[in-house]
């Protein structure tokens, strides 16, 4: 009888957890309703901050999503491709069965020809034989795996040259009081059981929670409320759960030979967005990135993810200035229109950061300008537009150039890659 180490059970507990329990919790009928929309792997993202608004939509996109689980992540970009009219091929790979099997009914329901379902494990990559990737996706993974800095290792040998990989992982802050439960957790329904009867006893835990319970307290995600028996499980039940401070994100990135193209959303990693006193804004501008990213973590206490697109390390492609005129820049989501109704007279836009709101300052004539943005009209062209209403050249350069800097820090205007 062969006996499983602890770390071998704990991964089998995994799998066994999301054949009974596919993450997230979704439903195939939902697609006619909606399209979830989120980081990383946002077509627009990728083409901004992996690939410098640089490489040409004529070229097909080829991305792997490892660990795709019920595909929120791969329905999002091959919906994107598809809509956009661009050739390419996303790759799904999970070993859940049950999850790849409600991934592509997603698919099947949106009538995507352009996905491609694997079932295999991250574990054992080199079996798969996938091919290479000029994007990879592996969100909410790597913090559940027996050895994450193997498994992205193994997707960097993956990566095209000038490619790039979209990641998320836990950080520790912002799920204070997560840990404590899933350590009581553990005793009270210890792994081995099976996934149903744990859950039974998570139920009747959270049911029962004491108001003083840290995990009451906080308001940075919601699985455990609103995201069925899967995100409650998830959530407090998984048998590894790893968090990230930012430090130990980037020392995982540098390993693999990786660096940031971006930390999701820029401005959030800088202290000095919510340290208006002038000394402390002094002393932070003295800081290194990493130091800044460190510090905003620290304070701010509310990051319960860090989202990332990495390239390798030397590989960082730049984006063409913001001001060029042929560059075309685009709104990533919102409408600019919208975007500009939620600047306020005084210059300051209300951004929120998770449910930290900061008052962000932007030139308030960037208002004038965010509704004529329409992925389309160049720099030079949204020039012309304003010099007709009386908006001398040089002014617009100004203003746009103020007002880009600080939009693109919020992920919320980009700019486009060439048709």
């Amino acid at each position: 009888m062969t006996t499983l180490s602890g770390a071998d059970a704990r991964d089998a507990d995994l799998a066994a957890q999301y054949e009974a329990y596919p993450y997230p919790q979704r439903d195939p009928r939902d697609e006619a309703k909606r399209l979830l929309i989120g980081s990383p792997s946002h077509l627009r993202e990728i083409d901004y901050w992996v690939f410098g608004a640089r490489r040409p939509q004529a070229v097909p996109l080829r991305a792997l999503v490892a660990g795709c689980g019920t595909g929120d992540g791969a329905i999002m970009l091959a919906t994107h491709l598809a809509r956009a009219g661009r050739a390419g091929e996303v790759v799904c790979v999970d070993r859940s069965t049950h999850a790849l099997g409600i991934a592509q009914a997603r698919a099947e329901a949106r009538g995507l020809g352009n996905i491609r379902f694997v079932q295999g494990s991250l574990n054992a990559l080199g079996a798969l034989d996938l091919g290479v990737f000029d994007y990879i996706d592996c969100c909410g993974v790597l913090h559940h795996l027996p050895d994450p800095s193997a498994v992205l290792g193994g997707l960097v040998g993956l990566l095209a040259p000038g490619g790039g990989m979209g990641l998320m992982v836990y950080a520790p802050y912002g799920r204070t009081g997560v840990y404590m439960v899933q350590e009581a957790l553990e005793i009270l329904a210890p792994h081995g059981q099976k996934p149903a009867e744990r859950l039974g006893t998570a139920k009747r835990v959270m049911a029962a929670l004491p108001a003083t319970a840290w995990l009451r307290q906080n308001g940075n995600f919601g699985d455990h409320l609103t995201g069925g028996d899967a995100g409650l499980y998830d959530l407090l039940l998984n048998p590894r759960d790893r968090a990230y401070t930012i430090g130990g994100f980037l020392d995982l990135l540098d390993g693999a030979g990786l660096e940031p193209a971006c930390l999701m959303e820029p401005a959030r990693y800088d202290p000095a967005l919510f340290l208006p006193n002038p000394r402390l804004r002094a002393r932070v501008a003295e800081l290194g990135w990493r130091e800044r990213a460190c510090v905003a973590e620290a304070l701010t206490g509310n990051m319960a993810t860090h989202v990332a697109y990495v390239v390798r390390k030397g590989a960082r492609v730049a984006a063409p200035d913001c001001c060029d005129a042929d560059a075309v820049p685009v709104m990533r989501e919102m409408p600019g229109a919208e975007l500009a109704r939620q600047i306020r007279p005084d210059g300051m836009l209300p951004f929120a950061f998770g449910t930290l709101t900061v008052p962000v300052p932007v030139p308030p004539q960037i208002r004038t300008i965010l509704p004529l943005v329409d992925g389309t009209r160049s720099v030079g062209a949204l020039a012309g537009l304003m010099a007709d209403g009386g908006m001398e050249r040089s002014r617009f350069l100004k203003v746009w150039r103020e007002g880009f800097t600080v939009l693109e820090s919020l992920n919320r205007v980009l700019l486009r890659a060439a048709a």
